[in-house]
C-alpha cells in the first residue's frame, strides 16, 4: 500500500484559515509570527526565499526559530551569479539546514524556452516556466509557507496581511509591518551581510536580463521589468499556480 497523503485544504477553508491567523498575530513580532505558524504547521510548513537584498533578515529570524525549517530557493537560470554566491554565504552563516534549490524543469525549458530568449517576447510565460510552476511543484507537500514581503516595498503592497490565503494554502507575511530603516537596523544589529549587488543600487534583485538600478525615490521595486505595466512574477498573484 503507498503512503498515505494528506490532501491540502480546500481554498475555502484556506482563507478561513488565514484571517483566524491574521487576527490571532495581529501586532506580534516577526520572530512571534514565525515561531507561531512553524508551531502550527509543524512538519506542513515551508519558507521561500530569493536570498536578494533584504532576505538575510527573514533567513535569520527562521534560523533563530529553527535552521532545520525548509526553505525553496528558486535558481531560475537566470539569477546574477553574485545571488547564487550570496545564497551560498548566508546558508553557511546561519547554519540553514535545509535550503532546497528547485530548477525549471528542463523537458519544459527545452521546450518553451529554448534559447533563453523568452524573458524578451513574453515576461509572464518567462516567469511561469522558471518561477510559478516549479514553486507549485516544491510548495506540493506543504499546508502553508513564509515569505518576506513589505508593505513599503511597492504600491501594490501597501495592504498586506500577516496571513493570507493563497489558494489551499496559508501564507505568512512576518515583516509586512517592517520599513526599510527596519530593515537596515536588523542587519545592523545582528550583523548581517548585505547582498553583495545592492552597494550598485540594486534594490530588488530577480533575474538579471529583467532586473535595473533603482533610482533616488523610486520603489524599491521599481527596477523589475521596468518600463512594463507587470509588478509581480506571479508566485505572489493567488492563487499560486497563476499561468499566463
Amino acid at each position: 500500500m503507498g503512503a498515505c497523503v494528506t490532501p491540502l485544504p480546500d481554498p475555502a477553508d484556506a482563507a478561513v484559515s488565514a484571517a483566524g491567523w491574521a487576527d490571532r498575530l495581529a501586532g506580534a513580532s516577526p520572530h512571534a509570527v514565525i515561531a507561531a505558524a512553524a508551531a502550527g504547521f509543524a512538519g506542513r510548513i515551508a519558507a521561500v526565499s530569493s536570498f536578494g537584498t533584504e532576505s538575510a533578515v527573514l533567513l535569520h529570524l527562521i534560523a533563530e526559530v529553527d535552521p532545520a525549517l525548509p526553505v525553496v530557493f528558486l535558481d531560475t537560470g537566470m539569477l546574477f551569479a553574485e545571488t547564487l554566491a550570496y545564497r551560498d554565504a548566508l546558508v553557511a552563516r546561519l547554519g540553514l539546514a535545509d535550503v532546497r534549490t528547485i530548477h525549471p524543469d528542463p523537458a519544459d525549458k527545452a521546450a518553451q524556452d529554448p534559447d533563453d530568449a523568452l524573458w524578451a517576447e513574453n515576461p509572464d510565460a518567462c516567469c511561469a516556466l522558471r518561477k510559478v510552476i516549479p514553486l507549485a511543484r516544491a510548495l506540493g507537500p506543504f499546508e502553508a509557507w513564509i515569505n518576506g514581503r513589505k508593505r513599503y516595498q511597492a504600491t501594490t503592497r501597501t495592504a498586506l496581511a500577516l496571513a493570507e490565503a493563497d489558494g489551499p494554502r496559508v501564507k505568512f507575511n512576518p515583516l509586512a509591518s517592517f520599513s526599510r530603516a527596519d530593515i537596515a537596523a536588523y542587519m545592523a544589529a545582528h550583523d548581517l551581510p548585505p547582498h553583495p549587488l545592492e552597494k550598485f543600487g540594486f534594490a530588488s534583485i530577480g533575474c538579471m536580463p529583467c532586473t535595473s538600478r533603482v533610482q533616488p525615490g523610486e520603489d524599491p521595486r521599481a527596477g523589475r521589468w521596468r518600463g512594463q505595466a507587470k509588478t509581480e512574477c506571479g508566485i505572489h498573484i493567488a492563487p499560486s499556480t497563476f499561468i499566463p
